[in-house]
C-alpha cells in the first residue's frame, strides 16, 4: 500500500479503533477527525493524518480541556515545535498493515489460551497453569479490515513468544471472519514483533495530551 493513501489507512484504523474502545464516532474535520474517547484522562482527541503547522496551532489554541490527545502522523521533532509546553509526549507510534493468512499456532508449553468475542470484538487472554495474567490482544473488525488493539505481554514472560501466540491467534480468528486485511498503530517495543510476524509500517505516529500546569488551570 502507498504512502499516498495514509488518509484512507488512518480511517480504516479509527473505525476499527472506535469499536474496539467503545468510542464515539468520528466526527469529520477539515484535519482528519475528532473522536470523544469519555475518560478522566483521555476525553477526547483529535486525528490528524497529514497534519499541517497551521491546523495543529489551531487546535492547540482552541484546547483548554486536560485529557485531550492529538494523534498526528508525522515524527515527533517535526510537530513538536507546533504545541505548547503543557502538551506532553507519548511513546512514538507507528501505523502498519498487513493482509492476514490462517495460522494454527502452538500454544508453549506452561501457558493457557482462551478467546472470545462480543460486541464485534474478539479478545484473546494468555494465562499461566496457575491461572496469572501472561498476555492479551484484541481485534475489532469493519467490513474485510480488523484492527488490532491493546496488545500486551506481562513483563516476566516476554521473549516467550507469547506476543507471536496473540497475534497469530488474532490474524486467524479476523482470517476466518472474512477480514483479509490488518491494521494497527504499534509502539517501538512492538514494531519489531510485528514487523516479523509481516507487517509493514506507513507512517510514525506522534501522540500528545494536554495537561496544563495548575497555574494554567
Amino acid at each position: 500500500m502507498p504512502d499516498t493513501r495514509i488518509s484512507e489507512l488512518v480511517r480504516m484504523w479509527i473505525d476499527g479503533w472506535v469499536v474496539s474502545r467503545g468510542s464515539s464516532d468520528p466526527i469529520d474535520e477539515p484535519w482528519g477527525w475528532t473522536i470523544d474517547v469519555g475518560q478522566s484522562k483521555h476525553v477526547a482527541r483529535h486525528v490528524l493524518p497529514e497534519p499541517s503547522e497551521a491546523d495543529v496551532r489551531k487546535i492547540v489554541a482552541a484546547t483548554s480541556a486536560p485529557g485531550t490527545w492529538l494523534k498526528l502522523f508525522a515524527e515527533d521533532q517535526a510537530v513538536l515545535p507546533w504545541v505548547g509546553p503543557d502538551w506532553r509526549l507519548d511513546r512514538a507510534g507507528f501505523l502498519m498493515t498487513s493482509h492476514l493468512a490462517p495460522e494454527r499456532p502452538e500454544v508453549p508449553a506452561g501457558y493457557t489460551l482462551t478467546s472470545w468475542t462480543r460486541g464485534g470484538v474478539a479478545r484473546v487472554l494468555v494465562r499461566t497453569r496457575a491461572g496469572h495474567f501472561a498476555a492479551r490482544g484484541q481485534i475489532a473488525r469493519t467490513g474485510a479490515h480488523v484492527v488490532v488493539d491493546q496488545v500486551e505481554t506481562a513483563a516476566e514472560h516476554r521473549r516467550k513468544g507469547l506476543g507471536g501466540l496473540v497475534m497469530r491467534t488474532l490474524q486467524s480468528t479476523a482470517y476466518e471472519a472474512g477480514a483479509r486485511t490488518g491494521l494497527l498503530v504499534g509502539t517501538p517495543e512492538g514494531r519489531a514483533l510485528y514487523s516479523s510476524l509481516g507487517w509493514t509500517a506507513h507512517s510514525p505516529m506522534a501522540s500528545l495530551w494536554y495537561e496544563p500546569s495548575d497555574a494554567a488551570r
